[in-house]
C-alpha cells in the first residue's frame, strides 16, 4: 500500500479499535469513533471525556451517526477491500484482533499488546507504538506473560526450565542460572539438532529393520513354498510306496493262493484216481470173498490178500493260511521306505539348524563346586576334590551342573557337546531363575528342558520320559536347537545325522545353555563335555 494510502487509512480509523469506522459518531469537541467504541469507552469509566484530547464532558453528550463520514467511511472500505490482497484466515492461522468484519490473517503479533495485527492495522500500530516488541503471529498471547508480576516472559531460568519475567529472576528464581530467551533457545536448539540427529538415525535403523523383516517375510514364504512342495513330495512318496506295496500284497497274496488251488486240485485228483483204483480192487475182493470155486479162489488169494501200494497221506496237509506274514511283509516294505525318508528329513532339518550355531562357553560362576572348568570355558568333568568356592546366589550348591555364559530372550540357537563314550551326562537349557540350591527336580514346570543319559543305555528326557537307542545309533556329539519363539527345543544325534526329541511349549525370560557330566566312580564317566565347533562341511 503506498504511503497516500496509509494516511488515508489512519483518517478512517477509529482512535479505539484502530479499524475502519462503523457507525461513526463525532463527539461535541470534534473527534470521531465508532459508536459502540466510544460508548463501551464511557460505559467503563465514571468520567465522560474524549479518548485523545481528555476533554471532559458534565453530561454524556448524545450521540448521532455523523452521515457524510460513514458515507465516505464506507466508500473507502469498498475500495480498500476491492483493491486489497490481504487474504482472510484460514482454518489454523492467527487471525488479527482488529478486524471489526472479516478477520484477516495476521501479519505481526505484538508481546505488548497482547493482540495479532494483518497489514493494515500493523501499519497503524506501528505508526502509534515504535517500541514495542513483534513476533511472527502467535496464538494464545496471554501465555507470554507472567501471570503473577503481568510481565513479559523475557528471560529463561536453567535451574527450572522454565521462561520467566525480570520480576521472577529478581525474586523466586534468585541465586539460579539466569538468560536471555535467544541464549536458552540457541543452547537447546543445538541440543534439539543433536536429539534430531538421534531421530534421524532411530528412523533410518528402524526403516532398515522394516526392510529386512519385509525381506525375511518374503524368505519365509518362499521357505514355507518350498516345504510345502518338499512336503507333498515326500507324502507322494509315502503314498506311492504304499500303492506299490499295496498292489505287490495282492498280487503275492493271489499268486499264494493260485498255486496252494492248483496243488489242492492235483491232490484232489490223485486221491480221485486212488480211490477209483481202491474201488475196482474192492470189487475184485468181494467178488472173489463170495466165490464157490475154491481152486480159483486159493489160486487167486495171494495177490488179492495184500493191499494195493498207495501214496502214504498222512503227512500231505493243506495250509488254510498261505498269506501269513505278507502284511507285514508289505508295512515292512513301507517302513524302509519312510524310515529313508525321514533320515533324509532329519539330515536336512539338521543341516538347516547348524546355520544358527552360537559360540556357546561355561560360566564359573554357575559351576558346583565339584566341576572343573578349562579356562576357555568349553570343556567341564567332575574333579577329585570339592574346592573352595563361594556360595554365590548363581551356583548350583548340590547338582553337578552348570550355565552357560550367554542367555537368550528370542532368536534361534545351536551348538554341539561331546559326549562320546560317557556313561552319565545331562544337556539341555534352564531358565534363568532356576533354584539352584539343594536338589533339583528337571522337569519343564521347574525350568529345566534336558535329555539324560544313564549307565550307558538308559536314555530320558527330563527324567519322565524315557527311552533306548539301539548301540549303532547311540551318540557321541549331541546337537541342541532352540527357536524360543516357536517354543522349541530339539536334540539331535549328529553321528547319524538323526533327530532325537523335541519340547514343544512357551517360554518366558531367559534361557541358558545347561551342562553336567554327572558323577564319577573310578575312571568310568571321568572324560570332560566337551562345547565342540559346529563342523562346517556339515553345514555348507
Amino acid at each position: 500500500m503506498s504511503e497516500g494510502g496509509d494516511l488515508m487509512s489512519v483518517q478512517f480509523e477509529c482512535p479505539i479499535c484502530l479499524d475502519i469506522f462503523s457507525k461513526p459518531v463525532s463527539i461535541p469537541c470534534g473527534h470521531s469513533f465508532c459508536l459502540a467504541c466510544i460508548g463501551g469507552y464511557w460505559n467503563s469509566t465514571d468520567l465522560c471525556l474524549c479518548p485523545l484530547c481528555k476533554e471532559s464532558f458534565q453530561e454524556r453528550p448524545k450521540l448521532c451517526i455523523n452521515r457524510s463520514l460513514a458515507e465516505v467511511t464506507e466508500f473507502f472500505k469498498k475500495k480498500r477491500e476491492s483493491g486489497s490482497e490481504q487474504p482472510p484466515a484460514r482454518p489454523g492461522e492467527v487471525a488479527c484482533d482488529v478486524c471489526a468484519g472479516p478477520r484477516l490473517r495476521a501479519l505481526r503479533s505484538c508481546l505488548v499488546c497482547l493482540a495479532s495485527y494483518c497489514e493494515t492495522h500493523l501499519a497503524s500500530h506501528g505508526a502509534r507504538f515504535t517500541t514495542h516488541l513483534l513476533v511472527d503471529p502467535v496464538r494464545n498471547l496471554e501465555d507470554r506473560i507472567c501471570q503473577k508480576h503481568e510481565r513479559l516472559l523475557d528471560l529463561f531460568c536453567k535451574s527450572d526450565l522454565r521462561c520467566v519475567c525480570v520480576q521472577c529472576s529478581k525474586m523466586d528464581h534468585r541465586g539460579h542460572t539466569i538468560v536471555s530467551l535467544e541464549e536458552a533457545a540457541h543452547e537447546f536448539k543445538t541440543e534439539l539438532g543433536k536429539s534430531v540427529t538421534e531421530v534421524q538415525l532411530m528412523i533410518q535403523e528402524r526403516v532398515r529393520r522394516v526392510e529386512e523383516i519385509r525381506q525375511s517375510v518374503e524368505l519365509s514364504n518362499a521357505s514355507a513354498e518350498r516345504e510345502a512342495a518338499e512336503g507333498l513330495q515326500i507324502i507322494g512318496t509315502v503314498l506311492n510306496s504304499v500303492a506299490i506295496a499295496q498292489a505287490k500284497l495282492t498280487a503275492g497274496i493271489e499268486e499264494k493262493q493260485k498255486a496252494a488251488n492248483r496243488r489242492a486240485e492235483g491232490l484232489v485228483s490223485d486221491l480221485d484216481q486212488e480211490i477209483c483204483d481202491l474201488k475196482s480192487r474192492k470189487s475184485d475182493m468181494d467178488q472173489l470173498l463170495h466165490t464157490k470155486d475154491h481152486i480159483h479162489f486159493l489160486q487167486s488169494f495171494p495177490p488179492m490178500s495184500s493191499l494195493p501200494r498207495t501214496k502214504d497221506w498222512s503227512n500231505i496237509i493243506v495250509h488254510t493260511d498261505q498269506c501269513v506274514g505278507s502284511s507285514r511283509a508289505a508295512v515292512s516294505q513301507i517302513e524302509k521306505t519312510v524310515n529313508k525318508l525321514l533320515q533324509k528329513l532329519s539330515d536336512s532339518e539338521l543341516r538347516e539348524v547348524q546355520q544358527s550355531a552360537v559360540d556357546v562357553t561355561l560360566d564359573p560362576s554357575t559351576a558346583n563346586r565339584w566341576l572343573v572348568l578349562t579356562e576357555d570355558g568349553k570343556q567341564v568333568r567332575i574333579g577329585s576334590s570339592e574346592q573352595a568356592l563361594p556360595d554365590d546366589p548363581e551356583r548350583f550348591s548340590h547338582c553337578t551342573c552348570v550355565l552357560g555364559r550367554e542367555g537368550f530372550s528370542s532368536g534361534r540357537h545351536y551348538w554341539e557337546v561331546q559326549v562320546g563314550d560317557k556313561t552319565d551326562w545331562d544337556l539341555g537349557v534352564a531358565r534363568q531363575s532356576v533354584n539352584r540350591k539343594g536338589e533339583i527336580e528337571v522337569s519343564p514346570a521347574e525350568g529345566y528342558w534336558t535329555m539324560c543319559l544313564r549307565d550307558g543305555n538308559k536314555f530320558s528326557i527330563c527324567a519322565n520320559h524315557s527311552f533306548t537307542l539301539s548301540p549303532g545309533s547311540r551318540p557321541r556329539t549331541v546337537g541342541v536347537y532352540v527357536d524360543y519363539e516357536a517354543g522349541r527345543i530339539s536334540f539331535y544325534n549328529v553321528d547319524t545325522r538323526s533327530h532325537i526329541y523335541t519340547f514343544q511349549g512357551t517360554f518366558t525370560g531367559k534361557l541358558y545353555p545347561f551342562f553336567s557330566p554327572y558323577l564319577s566312580e573310578g575312571e568310568d564317566n571321568s572324560a570332560p563335555l566337551v562345547i565342540s565347533p559346529i563342523r562346517t562341511s556339515l553345514v555348507d
